[in-house]
């Protein structure tokens, strides 16, 4: 019980801050620590606003915050709550000139990933993250997991 009081605590510190105008966007995740913008279910978080992803673990993010690159205009990356569909580790698109993916987390049916890519480009949809951030996504993520991506 006192882990949860503690949880309470910190979130109700953070919703004060925020709602006083002391922490804003990003920052409201970022100084809060273990706080993240998903719901306990999910095991990743994505917050599209703020171009950050973290893992958590029953509700509490304990990889992260990492920055993230997402789909470009056209190519929204899609909003709502997803499940792991498939990895793989050498990932090549069939659709963009066998561009390669490496450690890929499929979580739509449409083709949306997790994976390496360039943290400076927005991407066709995809979550683009660095090789570090792409390794630890592979690494803990798993088929049926829950994906969390907020606006």
């Amino acid at each position: 019980m006192r882990n949860v009081n503690k949880r309470l605590g910190r979130v109700a510190t953070v919703a004060a801050l925020v709602a006083g105008g002391a922490l804003t966007g990003a920052a409201a995740y970022a100084d809060a620590g273990d706080v993240t913008p998903c719901q306990a279910t999910a095991k990743a978080c994505v917050d599209l606003s703020s171009k950050q992803a973290w893992l958590q673990e029953n509700g509490t993010g304990f990889y992260g915050p990492v920055p993230l690159t997402s789909g470009k205009v056209g190519s929204e990356t899609p909003v709502g709550t997803h499940k792991v569909l498939w990895k793989d580790a050498d990932h090549r698109s069939t659709e963009f000139n066998n561009a390669p993916m490496p450690n890929s987390v499929f979580f739509t049916k449409t083709g949306v990933a997790f994976h390496e890519g360039s943290l400076e480009q927005e991407s066709n949809g995809c979550i683009h993250l660095s090789t570090t951030a792409s390794k630890k996504f592979f690494d803990t993520l798993n088929p049926g997991d829950e994906v969390q991506v907020v606006q």
